[in-house]
């Protein structure tokens, strides 16, 4: 079973933001935020359904599927999912932040 990290998901957008140069040209730059964003929710999501595919296989008696799996799966997708909700905090804090600036 290949699950990717959402720790490494972060650090290859990282990466992949660090590297794109913005143009004065009107050019679309490479990675934009928004498609780094829903990248990151669908492998969130991605984790979830693994998760909850090993439990069900496991449930069912599925012999290739061992208690192990099932906890890595769910520790995974769990670890992935408080992260996310962290990421959304510090976003919605950081927007309460800009709107109570003076102008």
């Amino acid at each position: 079973m290949k699950v990717d990290g959402f720790q490494g998901e972060l650090q290859s957008m990282m990466f992949e933001a660090a590297n794109t140069k913005p143009t004065a040209t009107g050019q679309k730059v490479g990675a934009d935020f928004k498609d780094l964003l829903n990248n990151a929710i669908n492998n969130v999501n991605g984790l979830s359904k693994t998760s909850s595919d090993l439990q069900m296989r496991f449930d069912r008696g599925d012999e290739d599927i061992s208690l192990s799996d099932v906890m890595i799966a769910r520790n995974k997708s769990s670890v992935a999912f408080e992260a996310t909700i962290q990421v959304r905090n510090k976003l919605v804090e950081a927007y309460k932040e800009l709107m109570n600036m003076p102008v």
